[in-house]
Protein backbone atom coordinates (compact mmCIF):
# COMPACT_ATOMS: atom_id res chain seq x y z
CA UNK A 1 0.00 0.00 0.00
CA UNK A 2 3.13 2.20 -0.36
CA UNK A 3 1.42 3.98 -3.13
CA UNK A 4 -1.60 5.28 -0.70
CA UNK A 5 0.24 5.75 2.21
CA UNK A 6 0.94 9.04 2.99
CA UNK A 7 3.06 8.44 5.71
CA UNK A 8 3.93 9.05 9.52
CA UNK A 9 5.39 12.41 8.70
CA UNK A 10 2.62 13.54 6.83
CA UNK A 11 -0.17 12.41 8.76
CA UNK A 12 1.13 12.44 12.03
CA UNK A 13 0.98 8.62 12.94
CA UNK A 14 -2.48 7.80 11.13
CA UNK A 15 -1.31 7.13 7.37
CA UNK A 16 -5.12 5.43 6.74
CA UNK A 17 -6.62 7.43 9.09
CA UNK A 18 -6.27 5.48 12.33
CA UNK A 19 -3.54 4.38 14.73
CA UNK A 20 -0.31 3.06 13.69
CA UNK A 21 1.43 0.99 16.67
CA UNK A 22 4.68 1.73 14.99
CA UNK A 23 4.07 5.52 15.22
CA UNK A 24 2.88 4.70 18.85
CA UNK A 25 5.63 3.11 19.79
CA UNK A 26 8.30 5.63 18.81
CA UNK A 27 6.26 8.87 20.31
CA UNK A 28 6.23 6.53 23.79
CA UNK A 29 9.66 6.28 23.39
CA UNK A 30 10.45 10.18 23.02
CA UNK A 31 10.62 10.35 18.52
CA UNK A 32 8.73 12.74 16.36
CA UNK A 33 9.07 10.74 13.79
CA UNK A 34 9.78 6.79 12.97
CA UNK A 35 12.44 7.28 10.81
CA UNK A 36 14.06 8.62 13.78
CA UNK A 37 13.14 5.92 16.19
CA UNK A 38 14.59 2.26 14.62
CA UNK A 39 16.11 1.36 17.79
CA UNK A 40 13.04 2.26 19.53
CA UNK A 41 10.91 -0.36 17.24
CA UNK A 42 13.20 -2.95 17.32
CA UNK A 43 12.91 -2.99 21.41
CA UNK A 44 8.90 -2.73 20.42
CA UNK A 45 9.23 -5.55 18.51
CA UNK A 46 11.32 -7.97 20.41
CA UNK A 47 8.85 -7.62 23.50
CA UNK A 48 6.25 -8.59 21.12
CA UNK A 49 8.26 -11.10 19.60
CA UNK A 50 9.22 -12.47 23.46
CA UNK A 51 5.53 -12.35 24.30
CA UNK A 52 4.37 -14.31 21.52
CA UNK A 53 7.37 -17.06 21.70
CA UNK A 54 6.70 -17.29 25.81
CA UNK A 55 3.02 -18.71 24.45
CA UNK A 56 4.15 -21.86 23.95
CA UNK A 57 1.22 -22.85 21.32
CA UNK A 58 2.43 -26.34 19.99
CA UNK A 59 3.09 -26.62 16.55
CA UNK A 60 4.06 -22.60 16.07
CA UNK A 61 7.26 -22.06 15.20
CA UNK A 62 9.09 -18.86 16.76
CA UNK A 63 8.15 -15.78 15.87
CA UNK A 64 11.62 -14.00 14.55
CA UNK A 65 10.29 -10.71 12.86
CA UNK A 66 6.83 -9.06 12.84
CA UNK A 67 5.89 -6.24 10.00
CA UNK A 68 3.62 -3.39 9.65
CA UNK A 69 0.09 -4.80 8.70
CA UNK A 70 -2.98 -2.89 7.93
CA UNK A 71 -5.84 -3.80 9.77
CA UNK A 72 -8.33 -4.39 6.08
CA UNK A 73 -5.72 -7.33 4.90
CA UNK A 74 -6.15 -9.06 8.41
CA UNK A 75 -8.92 -8.11 10.08
CA UNK A 76 -10.83 -11.93 9.95
CA UNK A 77 -13.97 -12.90 10.92
CA UNK A 78 -13.98 -15.44 14.15
CA UNK A 79 -16.85 -17.94 14.99
CA UNK A 80 -17.85 -17.32 18.83
CA UNK A 81 -18.82 -20.35 20.93
CA UNK A 82 -22.47 -18.39 20.69
CA UNK A 83 -22.60 -18.97 16.87
CA UNK A 84 -22.06 -14.71 16.58
CA UNK A 85 -19.04 -13.85 14.12
CA UNK A 86 -16.72 -11.06 15.25
CA UNK A 87 -13.76 -8.70 13.98
CA UNK A 88 -10.98 -7.77 16.26
CA UNK A 89 -9.29 -5.13 14.41
CA UNK A 90 -9.84 -2.09 12.92
CA UNK A 91 -9.47 -1.83 9.02
CA UNK A 92 -8.01 1.59 9.15
CA UNK A 93 -5.37 0.77 11.63
CA UNK A 94 -1.76 -0.75 11.39
CA UNK A 95 -0.33 -3.51 13.88
CA UNK A 96 2.26 -5.40 14.14
CA UNK A 97 1.77 -8.90 13.08
CA UNK A 98 3.28 -12.16 11.04
CA UNK A 99 2.02 -15.40 9.56
CA UNK A 100 3.72 -18.79 10.00
CA UNK A 101 3.18 -21.85 8.54
CA UNK A 102 1.62 -24.43 11.13
CA UNK A 103 4.12 -27.37 11.93
CA UNK A 104 3.16 -30.92 10.08
CA UNK A 105 -0.26 -28.91 8.74
CA UNK A 106 -1.24 -26.60 5.70
CA UNK A 107 -2.50 -24.43 8.13
CA UNK A 108 -1.16 -20.91 9.10
CA UNK A 109 -0.86 -19.10 12.61
CA UNK A 110 -1.48 -15.14 12.19
CA UNK A 111 -0.21 -13.14 15.11
CA UNK A 112 -1.66 -9.45 15.05
CA UNK A 113 -0.52 -7.22 17.78
CA UNK A 114 -1.32 -3.43 19.16
CA UNK A 115 -0.13 -1.69 22.71
CA UNK A 116 -2.99 -3.40 24.31
CA UNK A 117 -3.96 -6.80 22.63
CA UNK A 118 -2.30 -9.99 21.49
CA UNK A 119 -4.25 -12.28 19.42
CA UNK A 120 -2.32 -15.63 18.17
CA UNK A 121 -5.48 -17.34 15.01
CA UNK A 122 -5.56 -20.01 13.19
CA UNK A 123 -6.71 -20.38 9.53
CA UNK A 124 -6.48 -22.12 6.28
CA UNK A 125 -5.68 -20.46 2.81
CA UNK A 126 -6.57 -17.27 1.94
CA UNK A 127 -7.94 -16.81 5.82
CA UNK A 128 -10.54 -19.53 5.65
CA UNK A 129 -11.68 -21.00 8.37
CA UNK A 130 -10.04 -18.92 11.16
CA UNK A 131 -9.88 -20.17 14.78
CA UNK A 132 -8.64 -18.18 17.47
CA UNK A 133 -5.49 -19.17 19.77
CA UNK A 134 -5.09 -17.09 22.05
CA UNK A 135 -5.92 -13.53 22.76
CA UNK A 136 -5.02 -11.52 25.81
CA UNK A 137 -4.24 -8.06 26.93
CA UNK A 138 -0.58 -6.89 27.12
Amino acid sequence: MKETCKGCVKTEGHPFGGTCVVAACCRNKGYEYCSDCTESVCQCKAQLMQECNALGIEDMPRVTELYPLNGSFINLEYPLPSGQRVKFWKDNNIYLGTQLLKNNSDRCYGITADEENLLVCEYGENGTAPQIIAFKKR
